[in-house]
C-alpha cells in the first residue's frame, strides 16, 4: 500500500516538472516572436534638404535703380530668357522692354534683407500728442531685394542694381535661378562669377579701363 507522503512528493514533483515545461515553451516562442537588435530593421531618416521652389520664368518686382540710363523706381517683371542668356525687365504698365542684363555680364548676385518703419507709421505718430504715437514708431516692416553686381562692355564700367521681391521663398528660388543660369560660383549666401587665374597670379576683379586722355 502506497505511502500518502510519497504521493503528495511525487504529486509536487511532477507538476513542478509541468510548470518548469510551461515556461521553457514560453520562452521559446517569445525568442521567435520577437527579432533581436541586430535583425531590426533600423528607422529610414533623411538628412537631405528640401529643395528650393523653382523661380517662375517672371517675377513680379519692383527695379531700384542702378542701371545706367534707368534711373528710375519702377514697377514690372524680370523675366529669364534663355534662348538669349540675359535677364530682362519689362514695365509693368506697358509690358515694353526697358533693359536687359546679359547672363555672363553678372558678378555678384545676393539676397538683400532690409528692416525699415513704413512711412504710413512715422505719419501716424506725428499726428498724436508726444508719446502717444511711440508703439506706430515701433512698427518696422522686412523688405527683400534681389541684387546685382554687374559688368556694363558698352559704358566700360561695373554696376550695382537691385529688385524688390514680395516675400523670402520668391527671393530664394529667384536668387538660385540667377546663380544657376550664369554659372556663378556659390560662396556662403552669395554666388559670385571667381575671375579665371592670370599668369601673374591677379585674380582681382577690376574696373575696366578708362581710354586714354586725349
Amino acid at each position: 500500500m502506497l505511502n500518502p507522503r510519497s504521493l503528495k512528493n511525487a504529486f509536487n514533483s511532477s507538476a513542478l516538472a509541468m510548470m518548469f515545461v510551461a515556461l521553457g515553451g514560453a520562452t521559446s516562442i517569445y525568442a521567435q516572436r520577437t527579432p533581436s537588435a541586430a535583425t531590426q530593421r533600423p528607422v529610414e531618416t533623411s538628412t537631405t534638404a528640401a529643395p528650393t521652389t523653382p523661380a517662375p520664368v517672371s517675377v513680379k518686382v519692383k527695379y531700384q535703380g542702378g542701371v545706367i540710363g534707368y534711373p528710375q523706381k519702377r514697377d514690372g517683371t524680370l523675366s529669364f530668357d534663355d534662348i538669349n542668356s540675359r535677364l530682362v525687365f519689362r514695365d509693368k504698365k506697358t509690358g515694353t522692354e526697358l533693359f536687359s542684363i546679359p547672363y555672363s555680364a553678372i558678378v555678384v548676385a545676393y539676397a538683400d534683407n532690409q528692416s525699415r518703419r513704413p512711412a504710413g507709421s512715422v505719419i501716424a505718430a506725428s499726428a498724436v500728442p508726444y508719446g502717444l504715437g511711440l508703439p506706430a514708431l515701433l512698427i518696422k516692416k522686412k523688405y527683400r531685394y534681389l541684387a546685382l553686381q554687374y559688368r556694363d562692355d558698352e559704358a566700360r564700367v561695373f554696376g550695382t542694381t537691385s529688385f524688390k521681391v514680395d516675400n523670402k521663398p520668391l527671393l530664394e528660388s529667384t536668387l538660385n535661378a540667377v546663380g544657376t543660369k550664369a554659372k556663378l560660383t556659390k560662396r556662403g549666401e552669395i554666388f559670385i562669377r571667381p575671375r579665371p587665374n592670370r599668369d601673374d597670379g591677379d585674380t582681382m576683379i577690376r574696373s575696366f579701363p578708362l581710354p586714354p586722355p586725349q
